[in-house]
């Protein structure tokens, strides 16, 4: 469908909001906007992962928690303040920093020829210099490397292609760098961060403090499976005041899953004992959901006063974390975490009712008059189709693209029907499979529990043939449109959209709407 790329900007907001609330349909101009074509409108599906970050949000907002974002980057040594001794084998399965050193590029005599050798001309001395003190600037971060190619270029005086190739060709220590890593790591849990926000703020602000942060995580796993990412968010929160005690964090959870749909709560003694809570504090979180039954949803416990005191933080804190993927995958009934976070590398089957939306007519009157010719061709052919040839019957007589024309639904053989048995066949979508089928008993399982894609094999047809003899008028040409064994979907008039297909192919499924149509319409210009 055409549409002024305008109507978004200018759309109403009554438009909006009402698209909002009902969802797909189509939007229909307002006031003012009458100039606009009706525009076919679907509410956007958000990533699952995403969508149950933002449900976390609100429900941490509405019950009083304030937003943080932590530090993402953490040096090695906070790792060892939180975990003491045990610091070495958590740091097994986080990611260190690395990067690239900026070479010390010399410029000798092999360097000048080859630059010579590709620009075509002689380095001159005043451009030797420059080249020196380019090199030298980069290498004391005076010059970014986003900038070295075009200050080379420059003191040069050729274009930057010659100058990427000098880099790749001539300039070795550039070639040979490999990264080395540094002392920073990727937070691999909300925890880190926790500590080093909470120093900065706890005797500068009202207590409690109630915060939470939802943010990536880095975790160096193996490998990825079903139930792990190397990549995850965690929704992490933190209570901290002089009065708080474990059964805050049995609060929070009752709190923040009720909004989720569980009902029932579980709270046990977690067997891990990270060193960063305080003995017999961590706790794990169950919940019952009247669908998924008793999950492991969430961790709980309050903060070591030895890890506390290591960043100067004089009050108790309770922090509650849950892996947003993991509730995700609930509330999606997904049994595979990579597929859900990254569904475009894991093609789904299709729906039954999504193939049937991509079931379109390959070609269509465009004009009033060219759907009212279709619309007559079909009530013709479904009138008389019993009829037996030859014979023919008038379905249209008017003006169609300013010429008037008489349009015939005709049959020209003996003892031949108007309309061939295939003409009945409607369109279904079966267990992934296209399927025409007739109203009868053999077929009536398909027709009661596949999807109609609303298309008949007499209605397909009906409009090929107005949107033929639409063209025929505006060219001032008579037409005949026969369509006689159906074998393909584009004998009647039919396009699948290639996604479709490629489901239907990726899945053993098949495409059949074999049928004898047998319907001749024919235009006569006045």
């Amino acid at each position: 469908m055409r549409f002024d790329v305008n109507y978004f900007r200018d759309l109403s907001r009554e438009n909006f909001e009402r698209a909002w609330h009902e969802g797909p349909g189509v939007l229909t101009p307002a006031r003012g906007e009458e100039h606009y074509p009706r525009l076919a409108y679907r509410r956007a599906r958000p990533h699952p992962v995403f969508e149950t970050v933002q449900r976390l949000r609100e429900v941490y907002l509405a019950i009083g928690f304030d937003e943080a974002s932590n530090p993402l980057i953490v040096e090695e040594q906070e790792i060892y303040r939180q975990f003491g001794p045990e610091a070495s084998a958590v740091l097994d399965r986080v990611f260190y920093l690395g990067g690239l050193e900026r070479p010390n590029q010399g410029i000798g005599k092999e360097e000048l020829e080859g630059i010579a050798t590709i620009t075509g001309k002689p380095v001159s001395k005043d451009e030797e210099d420059r080249l020196r003190e380019i090199l030298q600037s980069y290498k004391k971060s005076a010059i970014d490397g986003d900038d070295l190619v075009h200050a080379t270029s420059e003191a040069l005086g050729i274009d930057d292609g010659l100058t990427v190739e000098i880099y790749e060709r001539v300039f070795r220590a550039f070639r040979e760098l490999t990264p080395k890593s540094s002392r920073n790591t990727l937070r691999s849990h909300m925890t880190s961060g926790w500590f080093m926000t909470l120093s900065a703020i706890w005797d500068r602000s009202p207590l409690p403090i109630r915060m939470f942060s939802i943010d990536r995580c880095f975790r160096r796993e193996q490998e990825e499976g079903p139930t792990r990412l190397m990549s995850y968010h965690s929704a992490s929160c933190v209570v901290a005041g002089e009065d708080v005690t474990i059964e805050d964090g049995k609060a929070v959870s009752h709190a923040l899953l009720s909004a989720f749909g569980y009902t029932d709560f579980s709270f046990r003694p977690d067997e891990k004992r990270s060193k960063y809570y305080m003995p017999d504090t961590q706790t794990e979180v169950y919940a019952r959901h009247p669908v998924h039954g008793w999950v492991e949803v969430a961790t709980f416990g309050l903060y070591s006063p030895s890890a506390l005191s290591e960043y100067g933080i004089g009050i108790p804190v309770m922090n509650l974390g849950m892996g947003v993927e993991r509730l995700a995958m609930i509330a999606y009934q997904s049994s595979d975490v990579r597929q859900l976070t990254h569904p475009q590398f894991f093609p789904r089957e299709l729906s039954d009712l999504e193939i049937a939306r991509a079931i379109h007519y390959r070609e269509d009157p465009g004009s009033p008059e060219g759907l009212r010719l279709a619309e007559a061709i079909t009530t013709t052919a479904t009138t008389n189709g019993s009829a037996t040839g030859p014979c023919s019957f008038l379905a249209f007589e008017g003006a169609i693209a300013g010429r008037e024309l008489r349009v015939f639904v005709e049959e020209p053989e003996e003892n031949a029907r108007l309309c061939g048995p295939a003409c009945g066949n409607e369109l279904f979508v079966y267990n992934g499979s296209v399927l025409g089928v007739p109203d009868n008993e053999k077929w009536k399982e398909v027709r009661e529990k596949g999807v109609p894609a609303g298309i008949s094999y007499l209605g397909a047809v009906a409009a090929l043939a107005a949107s033929r003899i639409e063209e025929g008028a505006r060219c001032g040409n008579p037409v005949l449109v026969q369509v006689k064994m159906a074998k393909l979907p584009s004998d009647i008039n039919l396009r699948i959209e290639e996604y479709a297909m490629r489901s239907i192919t990726d899945n053993k499924r098949k495409v059949d709407v074999r049928g004898p149509v047998f319907l001749t319409v024919r235009s006569i210009l006045e």
